[in-house]
């Protein structure tokens, strides 16, 4: 089954404060969990006011699905961020395959 994330940096020029970077990456965060089926969290820890670090997780049987939505998801990222007065200056998509074979889960019934 495949897991995949897509990582994104952003400027924030406009922050003068750590409330101004918080108010800017809250709002794209929560615009984009209503969007799409997705976890979104900040995943730096906010030493400079004007950039972040946000991760996005998806799961699906299809890769070829979870491609398209991450691609959907950077681009309505990229839209929203304009009007918060951020950029996307970088993104990248990272895909991991798991298996869900009974081996790899533990044993229950030992317990």
């Amino acid at each position: 089954m495949p897991v995949a994330t897509l990582t994104l940096e952003l400027a924030i020029e406009h922050a003068q404060s750590l409330k101004d970077r918080r108010q800017a990456v809250r709002s794209l965060k929560d615009k984009l969990r209503h969007g799409f089926n997705i976890s979104v969290a900040e995943l730096d820890d906010a030493l400079a006011w004007n950039r972040a670090t946000l991760g996005i997780a998806a799961i699906s049987s299809s890769t070829a699905y979870l491609t398209g939505q991450l691609r959907e998801v950077e681009e309505a990222a990229r839209r929203i961020s304009v009007g918060l007065g951020c950029e996307i200056i970088d993104a990248f998509v990272d895909i991991v395959e798991t298996s869900l074979d009974s081996e790899a889960s533990p044993d229950t019934d030992s317990l």
